[in-house]
């Protein structure tokens, strides 16, 4: 889905499920209400295919403002800090500053984020005047670029690994400038491979033949051709062979799509010489 700014990644989830007449509907990474772009709605078992789908890196466009520092780091929190300085960074130096963001690092989540505290969401702690500190987790900025810097307004584009928020690097970056900022935009224009141009707005859903097949969702992924003999394998969650040529993951594992005649059947993991199902969708 492309999803419209205004709406929360629970509604778009909840469009679907009157629309399709099923309560079996999931997304694979929320998007805040005032954010837009791709969200990767699953449908049916399909949503089992959820965390190969969140494990990919996101690409965003986003726009941060600097001068002014949010409760939220977004547009939608309240001011609590920020300088206006006589003089606006040139541009150059707005490039270094967020070209200095790249790599792995530890990022301090905001405030009002999804995050637990004590098996509560940080972001109701935070509505409720409570002061949050959120530890720092490791993310990954693999790639960042500027695209326009018309003061006090930097326009980028960034990739990142999943976990990473992108108004927490909107706020580091206004602190590395020393201006404070925020985030004022933000649109996720991939998941992986998945491109949001692929995507249909909310009101282009017409029924279940909207819906694509499990397997364009994991494009990324190899595929393993079953003969008939593996297909009654998989079907039962046997583990057949691993063919010869495909090599495992760093720790021993990786994923593996699982298909017969363009069908997604399951989706394995390597697991010594043997492809083990451990999703498994046709049976």
């Amino acid at each position: 889905m492309d999803k419209p700014a205004g709406v929360t990644s629970h509604d778009v989830v909840a469009r679907l499920r009157r629309v399709l007449g099923t309560k079996a509907v999931g997304h694979t990474g929320t998007l805040d209400p005032f954010a837009t772009g791709l969200l990767v709605t699953l449908v049916g078992r399909a949503t089992r295919l959820a965390r190969f789908v969140e494990g990919q890196p996101k690409t965003y466009r986003a726009t941060l403002r600097l001068g002014v520092q949010t409760d939220t780091d977004d547009l939608t929190g309240s001011p609590v800090g920020g300088t206006v300085p006589d003089a606006w960074p040139a541009e150059a130096e707005v490039r270094t500053a967020l070209e200095a963001m790249g790599g792995t690092q530890q990022q301090r989540p905001p405030a009002y984020s999804a995050k637990h505290v004590d098996g509560v969401r940080s972001h109701r702690l935070a509505r409720r005047g409570v002061d949050v500190e959120l530890a720092p987790v490791e993310v990954t900025i693999y790639a960042m670029e500027l695209l326009a810097w018309r003061a006090p307004d930097a326009e980028f584009r960034v990739t990142v690994s999943p976990g990473t928020y992108v108004r927490a690097i909107a706020r580091d970056v206004g602190q590395r400038l020393g201006t404070g900022a925020h985030l004022v935009s933000l649109r996720r224009e991939a998941i992986g491979a998945l491109q949001v141009e692929d995507a249909l707005p909310l009101d282009g859903i017409e029924g279940a033949m909207s819906l694509k097949p499990p397997l364009a969702v994991l494009p990324q992924m190899r595929r393993v051709e079953l003969d008939e003999a593996a297909l009654a394998y998989v079907q039962h969650g046997r583990a057949i062979v691993r063919p010869e040529g495909l090599e495992g993951g760093e720790g021993g594992e990786v994923a593996v799509a699982l298909v017969q005649g363009g069908e997604l059947v399951a989706v394995a993991e390597t697991r010594g010489d043997r492809l083990q199902p451990v999703v498994v969708l046709c049976g």
